[in-house]
């Protein structure tokens, strides 16, 4: 669990209560079925509410709005135990919900919006998305071809996204669109779309290498309305402001979904070759496996300390995106190394699904990619030391 200094001993207490509480829970309502989400392509919807009935949804939302009002330390234990237990593929969009789109409302959104779309995301009764990526622009956010043309009283909307986690699920899309195209980045804006308003239509659930219980989509927008209410803050042209403000946080969730993704893996695997025999003897026995094993515990808790710092600094306010940039480089190429070293100790048994540390391998691969590449988070980290 991360370290959690800034909290008193009763808030400690009930940290360790929640999260006992939320490994029964997966024990009861997500293991038994995370295959069959797997097979299927994405978890049942009802495994929204049933969180939300428990508190493990957006828990540091304040409770005027329906939340626990909770440090964020709560929220960050919902990514940690999810990630730790191998249900990455569904954490890759809970993520988003539970730690994403909050944030948007809360800083940017205005009272209205925060008073109705929190509560029913607390509730697990709507399910939030986020549609920046385009088929011509992903890392690249200033490219985006969505528009929004002020109509009356409204908007209209057209265009589309591709890779959205949630996008099967989803009730609310916090969606990037252009209001002035030839402003550039100061004509990027941001929508709360209602995803029952007509002209909004989700293409199929796309078929990934991994993350199988996550459903990612591609969405259409053909003529889609949107009343003016609906501008993320009611300001036009601040999307980019918006979207680069919130950044730090996704990439340090991603940052605690790797690091604890990892140690899931190496957990998996430590108990795999004290049981596995070979040659006489368990694997766990011979050199190589002792010093594979030693070597990715020590990139484990490398990267931990960096996250501890990285949360620590979140808290505190400090946070800056070159930092939780080189976070997510850092963690995610930890997670890779690691989950692939791993899977090499199962030998054949490693390439079988019915294994979990198969899907660790799989699940682990996307992180490079999601959130800002690691060729983009090394870019945006060579900037604060070189400038563009």
């Amino acid at each position: 669990m991360l370290p959690n200094t800034l909290l008193t001993a009763e808030q400690k207490a009930e940290l360790q209560v929640f999260t006992e509480s939320l490994e029964r829970f997966c024990d009861s309502e997500i293991e038994p079925h995370y295959r069959d989400w797997e097979k299927a392509g994405l978890v049942h919807r009802e495994l929204f509410r049933k969180m939300g009935e428990n508190g493990y949804l957006c828990a540091d939302v304040p409770e005027q709005y329906g939340g626990a009002g909770a440090s964020v330390h709560f929220s960050f234990a919902v990514v940690e135990v999810l990630s730790r237990r191998g249900y990455g593929g569904f954490v890759g969009g809970l993520q988003v919900h539970n730690d994403i789109i909050p944030p948007y409302l809360l800083h940017c959104g205005t009272e209205s919006q925060r008073a109705y779309w929190l509560p029913r995301m607390v509730s697990g009764e709507a399910v939030a998305a986020i549609g920046m990526t385009e088929p011509g622009a992903g890392s690249d956010l200033k490219a985006i071809r969505t528009t929004a043309k002020k109509d009356g009283d409204g908007y209209v909307i057209n265009g589309s996204k591709i890779f959205i986690s949630n996008g099967q699920h989803c009730d609310l899309l916090v969606l990037a669109a252009k209001t002035d195209p030839a402003a550039g980045a100061k004509g990027v804006s941001l929508f709360l779309v209602d995803t029952k308003s007509p002209g909004f239509t989700r293409g199929q659930n796309l078929e990934k290498i991994g993350q199988h219980a996550g459903d990612t989509s591609e969405l259409f927008f053909n003529d889609l309305r949107v009343p003016a209410d609906a501008l993320l803050g009611g300001v036009e042209g601040q999307g980019f402001v918006q979207m680069m403000r919130e950044l730090p946080r996704e990439r340090l969730i991603i940052g605690v979904q790797a690091v604890y993704g990892a140690k899931g893996a190496l957990d998996a695997t430590v108990k795999y070759v004290q049981e596995r025999q070979a040659f006489g003897q368990a694997i766990g026995q011979f050199q190589n496996t002792r010093f594979t094993l030693a070597q990715c515990a020590s990139d484990i808790a490398a990267a931990e300390a960096f996250l501890n710092a990285s949360v620590a600094a979140y808290e505190r306010g400090e946070l800056t995106p070159e930092a939780a940039s080189a976070l997510k480089l850092h963690t995610t190429e930890v997670m890779g190394r690691v989950a692939d070293a791993c899977l090499q100790l199962f030998g054949g048994y490693g390439y079988m699904a019915e294994y979990p540390i198969s899907r660790f391998w799989t699940d682990a691969r996307v992180l490079r990619i999601y959130g800002g590449t690691s060729e983009i988070m090394k870019e945006l980290v060579a900037r604060s030391l070189l400038g563009r």
